[in-house]
């Protein structure tokens, strides 16, 4: 018996998304019991089955020189607070920003 991974895309440009696993005697009956599980009600346009054993998986170990990289997943959030901070000491008249109310000759700016 070997355990296949179900794989399935929708229509349009949407990715492959993992469905789910299941167990099979060979090729042929895994195809028709994916289809019968995964595919009854059209889930997916397509599909992918792929037998675990013939899966890469790769370990942590060689995962692990990519995990510390956190300035690739930065949202600009701390960058903006810093020179935000660097602005104020340079020029500390500057007021916050914010609707301006001075008023000339009665008129609001």
């Amino acid at each position: 018996m070997r355990t296949y991974e179900v794989f399935l895309k929708r229509p349009g440009k949407d990715p492959f998304v993992h469905a789910g696993s299941l167990d099979a005697p060979d090729d042929e009956l895994a195809r028709v019991l994916a289809r019968e599980t995964y595919l009854r009600r059209a889930e997916g346009e397509e599909a992918w089955l792929v037998a675990r054993d013939d899966l890469v998986v790769l370990d942590r170990g060689f995962i692990a020189p990519n995990a510390d990289k956190p300035h690739r997943h930065d949202d600009g959030a701390e960058l903006a607070a810093r020179r935000r901070e660097r602005r104020s000491a340079a020029n500390p008249t500057t007021r916050a920003a914010g609707p301006c109310t001075d008023t000339v000759e009665g008129a609001t700016r």
